[in-house]
């Protein structure tokens, strides 16, 4: 199995950082415009290109209040993947680290994942510092 890691510093408090990986508003603010939630279950769709590519994530029960984990339930290559990211706050700032786990193997897609969730930490730090960047992907086509 492979795994995709980031690790990543952010001016900011956890508590602001942490509604933008625990929720389908969150999401949104960096990562897809077009977010479903349903709230009776938590599971959340994030939709991509009008929306050709669904990908479905339910939340995972942590232990922690700071980490949050989403196994992925739709997508060719994401079905049984899991999104964690854990949350350590020192001196004021963030440090997130998120892994994107168990892809079965390291496929062309996989590479090109590894590069998107680098440009989406840009964009969650930006979100959680108060930077206007948004989200990666309109609700048509991907974002500037």
């Amino acid at each position: 199995m492979a795994d995709i890691r980031h690790s990543i510093s952010i001016d900011a408090l956890r508590e602001r950082v942490f509604p933008l990986i625990a929720s389908g508003s969150g999401f949104s603010r960096w990562w897809a415009a077009d977010v479903l939630e349903d709230y009776s279950t938590g599971i959340i769709e994030a939709r991509f290109y009008n929306p050709a590519t669904v990908y479905r994530l339910k939340p995972i029960q942590n232990s922690t209040s700071w980490t949050t984990e989403w196994m992925c339930q739709t997508g060719e290559e994401w079905t049984g993947t899991r999104l964690l990211f854990e949350l350590k706050e020192t001196s004021g700032k963030t440090e997130l680290r998120f892994t994107h786990a168990d892809w079965k193997a390291e496929t062309d897609y996989f590479v090109s994942c590894r590069k998107t969730w680098e440009d989406l930490m840009l964009r969650l730090k930006a979100a959680a510092e108060g930077g206007g960047l948004g989200p990666l992907f309109s609700k048509n086509v991907l974002g500037s």
